[in-house]
């Protein structure tokens, strides 16, 4: 099919589409909104930026058209992607004030959120986290929901939203047409799909783990404290606008500081900033009032800025799938792009997964570059060490030396035992004066044991004959007793000086 018209879609709708811009429908519209059509699942896998969410709106609200009462559910991992779905179903519906839209997302007030569900929107763009608050809240009601949507599945996995998926689904009637699209389909979807699919519709155009062939992707092997420097080189050749990926959230803001000190007007976009904030920024980028945006891999999935030119990963993602979709950002609607990646040391690991991932066609000038340096300057230090060896006149290592490095071995073992013999002698000589010296001290402790005794004895019968004689003679009467004490009392007490100084004053 060559054009929308030969899909069988309303009038109104066609002329949406042309209003757009769209004239006829991409590989991946082309397969999958005859079959969406038709009520069927689909399982459909595609490069990013082939226009994988027209493929499930523009038969979503043809059906909503023909069904007024159903509804639809579009399922997104960020609140950028929700936004610009919304935005593509919006302008779908243009002069259609029949169909409502609710947009729930965090980050926003909810009571925007409840004005919008009053209104009975037929058409609920959102995350899980806030669909599931709003579930919990029971300002929402998926009881007529006919046609489900689940956009960049693998995104959502990875973030960790197949248990609120699965709330969500809850709540969600059976009986339902689903709609699973993604840029890649690793194991774990497949796996999703046999849960919420019924007998789907496989739809794959192109290689999902591959980079497209209109960008124009190089690899620079970089020192870590060298990329800041390579990153302003880059930005002084290129030119247009430039998206720069790196890895945290204070990174982005520390990075876009340094570029408007260095005269590039950029601006961050992470996860910290509110909703609002983070609109107005993008709406800023899109108008072209800045260059440069720094963001992190919130803006690898769901950016749709036409006018990107260059990307340039200057930390690479954690998740090596990230890695297509961030290129994905240049090169929209098949146009030319651009990509550096900067890898450092440290993050050569990473880069390892990536390599497995992708297909060899990645142009690695400077990682060959690198390499091939290296395997020469071992070379040249190979031959410089054989050449100080021949002038100094060592021979190469054969058997000879290695006979002669035995017998020294050899040598050096009987000189340790040797070693340890005399070692062993002097130890048994060390043990002989102890001995000696052991003897010596314990004949020297008896001698004074028995001297001991000796005095001991003596002095105990100087006391019994001392009290033999008191007990004879009798006790000693209690009148010269007390004079004893007396006589000991005065002795004892010392004269008064200061009595004595005074006395002589006086006279």
């Amino acid at each position: 099919m060559g054009k929308f018209e030969d899909f069988g879609l309303s009038k109104t709708l066609e002329k949406s589409i042309l209003n757009m811009g769209f004239v006829s429908p991409t590989p991946i519209q082309e397969q999958s909104i005859p079959i969406a059509l038709e009520g069927k699942d689909i399982l459909g896998s595609a490069q990013t930026g082939t226009g994988k969410t027209g493929a499930f709106s523009i038969p979503l609200i043809q059906k909503l058209m023909r069904d007024e009462s159903a509804a639809a559910l579009i399922l997104t991992p960020t609140r950028e992607l929700a936004k610009q779905v919304l935005d593509v179903i919006d302008k779908l519906l243009f002069g259609q004030n029949a169909i409502n839209i609710a947009c729930l997302i965090g980050g926003e007030q909810i009571t925007k959120q409840l004005k919008q569900l009053k209104r009975r929107p037929r058409v609920i763009v959102g995350t899980p986290g806030r669909i599931n608050d709003h579930i919990e809240r029971k300002s929402v009601k998926l009881n007529n929901i006919k046609y489900l949507v689940l956009d960049e599945t693998d995104r959502m996995l990875d973030m960790g939203f197949g248990v609120q998926i699965d709330r969500i689904l809850k709540h969600v009637p059976r009986v339902r047409q689903t709609l699973m699209y993604s840029a890649t389909l690793p194991e774990q979807i497949v796996k999703l799909s046999r849960k919420y699919l019924i007998s789907p519709e496989r739809i794959s155009v192109g290689k999902s783990n591959v980079v497209a062939t209109n960008i124009e992707n190089e690899v620079i092997k970089i020192k870590n404290e060298d990329k800041y420097q390579l990153l302003l080189e880059q930005l002084e050749k290129r030119e247009g606008t430039v998206l720069i990926f790196v890895k945290t959230k204070h990174g982005t803001v520390k990075m876009a500081k340094n570029l408007s000190h260095d005269h590039f007007m950029s601006e961050p976009l992470n996860g910290n900033l509110r909703q609002n904030k983070r609109d107005k920024v993008m709406r800023k980028f899109r108008e072209k009032k800045f260059r440069i945006m720094v963001a992190t891999d919130i803006a690898a999935r769901g950016l749709d800025v036409p006018h990107i030119e260059h990307v340039i990963n200057y930390d690479l993602p954690q998740l090596a799938e990230d890695y297509i979709h961030r290129l994905g950002r240049t090169g929209r609607a098949k146009a030319n792009g651009s990509a550096a990646t900067f890898v450092s040391s440290k993050e050569m690991s990473k880069w390892n997964e990536i390599e497995r991932m992708l297909d060899p066609s990645i142009k690695r000038l400077s990682v060959k570059n690198n390499s091939n340096s290296s395997k020469n300057k071992k070379k040249s230090l190979r031959n410089k060490s054989k050449l100080s060896n021949s002038k100094s006149g060592r021979s190469s290592p054969d058997v000879s030396s290695r006979s002669s490095r035995f017998s020294n071995r050899n040598n050096n073992r009987d000189f340790q035992l040797d070693k340890s013999s005399n070692y062993k002698k002097k130890k048994r000589v060390g043990e002989d004066i102890i001995e000696r010296d052991n003897e010596t001290s314990t004949s020297f402790s008896n001698k004074k044991r028995l001297k001991n005794k000796t005095f001991n004895s003596r002095d105990n019968k100087k006391n019994r004959s001392f009290k033999l004689n008191n007990s004879k003679s009798g006790s000693p009467s209690k009148s010269k007793s007390k004079k004893r004490k007396s006589i000991s009392s005065l002795s004892k007490k010392k004269p008064n000086k200061n009595f004595s100084k005074r006395n002589k004053k006086i006279i």
